[in-house]
């Protein structure tokens, strides 16, 4: 898969430090898949949960860092694409504001 917003990871981890490895992971495994369906994302991840948005589009979010975090990714299968469109702390995430922000 080819990751978009790379920029996203590497701002993330520049403020939370400790999310370095856990987004590095995440970008050494997701780089390398070939997604073609929601279940092969699950075989990779096995905690990525997909959730509908306000727009009605569906993202898959991501576990980071032992549940810490969380990053939310649109996956393009037909393009092999991610788009890496928000990371949260785990407390910011349980609000469920960022929906309305998709």
């Amino acid at each position: 898969m080819r990751i978009i917003k790379e920029k996203t990871l590497r701002d993330f981890y520049a403020k939370h430090p400790q999310a370095k490895p856990g987004l590095c992971h995440w970008y050494n495994v997701a780089s390398q898949a070939k997604w073609r369906k929601p279940t092969d994302v699950v075989a990779s991840f096995r905690h990525a949960d997909r959730v509908q948005v306000r727009s009605g589009n569906t993202v898959t979010v991501f576990n980071i860092g032992g549940g810490h975090y969380r990053l939310i990714a649109a996956i393009h299968y037909d393009k092999q694409r991610v788009f890496t469109l928000l990371i949260l702390k785990h407390a910011e995430y349980g609000t469920g504001n960022w929906r309305d922000l998709l």
